[in-house]
C-alpha cells in the first residue's frame, strides 16, 4: 500500500486549456512592503473528483471567463451560477508518478499514467 499523497494529471479530455476561478490583491504589509497574494476558489467535488478529493477548483466556462474577469462585482445569481462543480463527462484523471512532486523533473512523462497497483 502506497504511503502519503498521490498525484493525478486532471485535464480535458480533448487537451483543451481551462481556467480556474481565482481572486487575487495586491495590499501593503505592515513593513510598508507590497506584496500579491492569490487564492483558487473550490467548491465540491463532481462524481469523478471525489474519488481523488471532497473539494475541487472551480473551473470556468470558456464563455463565463469574461463575466468573472469583468470590472464589476458578480451579483449573486452569476455567482450562483459560477462557483458550481465542473460535470465530470469532459474531465479525465489517472495517477501520475511522484516525480512529479520535485521541481528538478520536468518532462512528458511525468504526467504519463502510472500502472495502478492493487490496493
Amino acid at each position: 500500500m502506497k504511503e502519503g499523497k498521490i498525484p493525478y494529471f486532471v485535464h480535458m479530455k480533448d487537451d483543451s486549456f481551462f481556467a480556474f476561478a481565482g481572486l487575487y490583491d495586491r495590499w501593503t504589509d505592515s513593513e510598508g512592503k507590497g506584496l500579491f497574494t492569490f487564492t483558487i476558489i473550490t467548491t465540491k467535488a463532481n462524481p469523478l473528483m471525489e474519488k481523488i478529493h471532497d473539494r475541487m477548483p472551480v473551473i470556468l466556462k470558456s464563455s463565463d471567463e469574461n463575466l468573472w474577469l469583468g470590472k464589476e462585482p458578480l451579483n449573486e445569481a452569476d455567482r450562483t451560477r459560477l462557483l458550481v462543480p465542473y460535470p465530470s463527462r469532459p474531465l479525465e484523471a489517472f495517477e501520475v508518478s511522484t516525480e512529479v512532486n520535485s521541481p528538478v523533473n520536468d518532462s512528458e512523462g511525468l504526467i504519463k499514467p502510472i500502472r495502478l497497483e492493487r490496493r
